[in-house]
């Protein structure tokens, strides 16, 4: 072979070679333009409204507490002793007690002070018990279909509610504990995830209302009912009525939230809170003529009406009220 031709053998392997770098840098930049737009990209945030309320209702079916900040777990909100639905009001036999049965319910507030919880209820004295009783026995409860345990409250608690509710049969209270095994509202719910927690909360641990969804309700009404009526924990405002439910993906403060839900209403919400009196009627009909879902949720929804979105925890931290509601768009 003369230098010629070795020559242009060693230009042709150079040459192949380049080529193939180029392709390879190519399939680099394309590679690496995908992981951005997939992967490293941002997401995007749209204002869509402000946290006006943060309400924790540590008694299932009692009074709310409206507080400005709460710490936001994934099993609920929490804000120093009192946790969102971690206490229970039962029968000697374990099945949970709510404002369905006892209406008046909802006039008993379950606040803490002190390191002792304080029930309060109209005509009654207050009574002041330990947060922490570990030498009580640990019942066990039924929560729907669900099982679940707590911590016997005492005697002196189960005789105040008994008094309290006067219907002829002991009441007792139970207080569920970070070390007991909690519920999964999957097994109530197909359309939450396995790894969900809660306590004793109907079928999740956050529920979010607008107030401009209240306000289009109390349009339809011939009496108007408060957002209290609803029960939910985050109430929002600046935004338009039923806006909520779009909102897939939230973000506020540092808090991340995913809408798994509606929610379905039932006789609860003819429940007056101010006053304790169940009327079986207001606002549940006027929801049902208009706010039923679609044909093919109806396996889901059955003829309850939908207000108020339910929402897992995504990523952990402090709601305050005032902070801004972000849409998340991906």
């Amino acid at each position: 072979m003369n230098l010629v031709d070795v020559l242009r053998n060693a230009f042709t392997f150079i040459y192949k070679k380049a080529q193939l770098w180029a392709v390879g840098g190519g399939i680099t930049v394309v590679a690496l333009g995908l992981g951005y737009t997939f992967l490293l990209r941002p997401n995007k945030l749209n204002r869509v409204g402000v946290v006006s309320q943060l309400l924790i209702h540590p008694l299932k079916s009692g009074r709310a507490v409206s507080v400005a900040l709460a710490e936001c777990q994934t099993i609920g909100l929490k804000y120093g002793e009192l946790r969102d639905r971690h206490w229970l009001v039962i029968t000697e036999d374990g099945h949970m007690v709510t404002g369905r049965q006892e209406p008046r319910l909802v006039l008993v507030s379950l606040t803490s002070k002190g390191g002792q919880m304080c029930l309060n209820g109209p005509d009654m004295e207050q009574l002041r018990f330990p947060v922490l009783q570990p030498d009580n026995p640990i019942i066990n409860c039924r929560v729907f279909s669900s099982d679940i345990q707590g911590r016997d409250c005492g005697n002196e608690v189960s005789h105040w509610l008994t008094s309290y509710l006067a219907a002829g049969k002991t009441f007792r209270l139970v207080h569920f504990e970070p070390h007991m095994k909690p519920r999964r509202p999957a097994e109530t719910e197909s359309l939450y995830p396995q790894r969900e927690k809660i306590a004793y909360p109907d079928c999740g641990p956050i529920m979010l209302l607008s107030e401009a969804s209240v306000k289009d309700l109390n349009s339809r009404l011939e009496n108007d009912v408060t957002v209290a009526r609803f029960r939910p924990n985050v109430i929002v405002s600046s935004c338009e009525a039923f806006d909520e439910d779009s909102w897939e993906d939230i973000q506020i403060g540092d808090v991340r939230m995913h809408r798994v839900m509606a929610c379905g209403r039932c006789i609860f919400t003819t429940v007056d809170p101010e006053t304790g009196v169940i009327s079986r009627k207001q606002p549940l009909e006027t929801l049902k003529n208009y706010r039923l879902c679609d044909e093919a949720e109806k396996h889901i929804y059955k003829t309850s009406p939908l207000f108020g979105q339910m929402y897992t925890v995504s990523k952990t931290g402090i709601l305050q009220v005032g902070d801004v509601v972000y849409k998340i768009s991906h």
